[in-house]
């Protein structure tokens, strides 16, 4: 009985995620069948909870005394579940879930391996499905190949399975706590799955096919979010878009801005909320990021800090914020050149303060808050741009504009430039 072809693994380093029970070890004894055929270079990893004690011991025995007697290098791992599960505050399922999958990064980064082969079947799959929609939370299917992780079983029935370890006479062992229906998975296993099956023949099958076709949906809006989502430092989306893709694509920039982890349905309300509010208005992110409406996008972004001191302008290279201001004083093609003679004695460089006036080049005199709005400048960036000031008269917008009162003339001696290196200041 063969439960999947072996040579899409061909010349790869495969390692087996081993718990001992039916699943794993039908999955590792067809890779140890075909290994030296496909030239697959076959290990496993075992993690061993702590949460049954002698039984996990037990177990750990078992997968050291099977991988001995296939001669499998396995990699082992410990840690006391229960104990992190209460110090951090996590379900015992989490905190077990957070483990393996901490056991697995440790192997592909240490480069043991190319892939990590779990044991997941289509009756997880299926299990999984009716999870996901019971919380309401996304349908994205499951994989065969995912990154470096394989599923190989996840065309194979539970039945088949045991079909596979009768046929072989392979040994397993029992985890008790599968059978207690408080886990929420069990429960589903043991309890709802078997009722709907009854009620509905074929309901475990329809329910993979379902999601199988809802992943194919997912995975054609999720590439339009993407290309929904502009920037990089900022990243931008319009406001207007349909629903499923606005919501994929503000997903998709919280993870990018490493929030993959605290976005919540609730959350995702709060932004989508933005689409109905004034230009302006904005929300508190998790991770220290900021969403705000500007004109027909949302924008998510992390604030900068405006500068409270003042650099006493020179020649040099400053850093004011996120910003490094470079002036310099001769004939330079990059940046704002201006007079040097014109800037006043006492100028500094600063954030803006309230009663800043600009004239801009060949302008009007108005109040910087004025000109940035009229450059369609966002609050949130114009409280942090470098400023070249004396007193309350802006004398240049570092890295946008500068001032009247210092421009080039003919009567100009000595010429002065002015840059942002690091970053490109442009009206929106």
């Amino acid at each position: 009985m063969s439960l999947f072809s072996l040579e899409q693994f061909r010349g790869k380093r495969v390692c087996v995620a081993l718990s001992g029970g039916a699943d794993s070890v039908c999955l590792l004894h067809h890779f140890f069948c075909g290994a030296q055929e496909n030239a697959i270079t076959l290990t496993a990893l075992t993690c061993e909870h702590g949460i049954r004690g002698a039984q996990s011991l037990a177990d750990l025995r078992f997968a050291e005394e099977l991988c001995a007697r296939w001669n499998v290098p396995l990699f082992i791992f410990r840690r006391d579940v229960p104990s992190f599960a209460a110090q951090h505050k996590i379900g015992l399922e989490e905190a077990g879930r957070m483990f393996r999958r901490e056991c697995f990064d440790a192997v592909l980064k240490e480069g043991k391996a190319d892939l990590i082969a779990t044991a997941h079947h289509r009756d997880d799959y299926a299990e999984t499905v009716l999870f996901r929609l019971a919380r309401g939370t996304s349908l994205a299917g499951m994989k065969v190949f995912s990154e470096q992780y394989a599923r190989p079983l996840l065309n194979v029935g539970r039945a088949e399975i045991r079909t596979y370890l009768a046929e072989h006479g392979l040994k397993y062992t029992e985890d008790a706590s599968n059978e207690d229906t408080a886990y929420t998975r069990n429960a589903l296993r043991h309890t709802v799955l078997p009722r709907l099956e009854a009620c509905v023949s074929g309901a475990k099958r329809n329910l993979v096919a379902f999601a199988r076709l809802a992943a194919k949906d997912d995975d054609y809006l999720q590439s339009l979010a993407a290309a929904a989502l502009r920037g990089e430092e900022e990243l931008r989306l319009v406001a207007d878009l349909p629903d499923p893709i606005f919501y994929r694509a503000a997903v998709l920039a919280l993870k990018r801005m490493g929030a993959e982890r605290d976005y919540t349905q609730a959350l995702l309300g709060e932004i989508a909320a933005l689409r109905a509010l004034q230009s302006g208005k904005k929300i508190c992110l998790p991770n220290g990021i900021m969403a705000i409406r500007e004109q027909d996008e949302i924008i998510f972004y992390r604030p900068q800090q405006a500068s409270n001191g003042e650099i006493p302008f020179a020649c040099g290279t400053f850093l004011f914020g996120d910003y490094a201001v470079t002036a310099g004083e001769g004939v330079c093609e990059e940046g704002l050149r201006f007079d040097w003679d014109a800037v006043p004695c006492g100028s500094v460089i600063r954030a803006r303060r309230e009663g800043d006036v600009i004239t801009p080049f060949s302008g009007q005199k108005k109040t910087l808050k004025k000109y940035l709005t009229d450059k369609k400048i966002p609050a949130r960036i114009g409280r942090g741009l470098p400023l070249l000031a004396y007193e309350n008269e802006i004398l240049a917008v570092i890295g946008l504009e500068i001032s009247d009162a210092v421009k080039l003339t003919e009567k100009t001696v000595r010429h002065g430039y002015l840059v942002c290196r690091d970053h490109t200041i442009e009206p929106l």
